[in-house]
């Protein structure tokens, strides 16, 4: 049974999408979402950073550890330490390609809520992508392509 039509004359309430109602009046939930995500990726930072400072383990690549060759994502531990003592410079220098993806999985994470999801194959590649561009990067810094 549908609900009575307003009597002539007066408009119709006006609703809002259930997504725009549940955060009126506070922040946007979006703008929420990506400030408590770069809120508990901080935290990580500055806990891995105190962590750090109590117990350096050394190298933790097995990669590294066992063949001196550095691996595609060597140096992401470091970005997390330096990030967690407020170096982002130092960050970003031990590997950019980490860097950058979690500020973008922090700002926009990849997935449902997209606008257009990307296909298997773009995200391969994209992934494949970064992966050898970190490789790039871990072999000039660390490995056999040091200038």
């Amino acid at each position: 049974m549908s609900a009575p039509a307003p009597p002539a004359g007066t408009a119709r309430p006006t609703t809002l999408p259930a997504r725009w109602r549940r955060s009126a009046g506070t922040l946007p939930g979006s703008v929420l979402r990506v400030v408590l995500r770069a809120a508990l990726v901080a935290g990580a930072a500055l806990a891995l950073a105190a962590a750090h400072d109590a117990h350096d383990p050394g190298v933790l690549c097995p990669l590294r550890l066992l063949t001196g060759v550095p691996c595609p994502v060597c140096g992401s531990t470091t970005v997390f330490v330096e990030a967690g003592h407020g170096r982002p410079g130092a960050a970003l220098l031990a590997n950019p390609v980490t860097a950058l993806a979690a500020l973008a999985l922090v700002g926009r994470p990849f997935g449902p809520g997209r606008r257009r999801p990307l296909s298997y194959a773009g995200r391969n590649l994209l992934v494949g992508s970064a992966l050898v561009a970190a490789w790039a990067w871990e072999l000039v810094r660390l490995g056999p392509l040091r200038f």
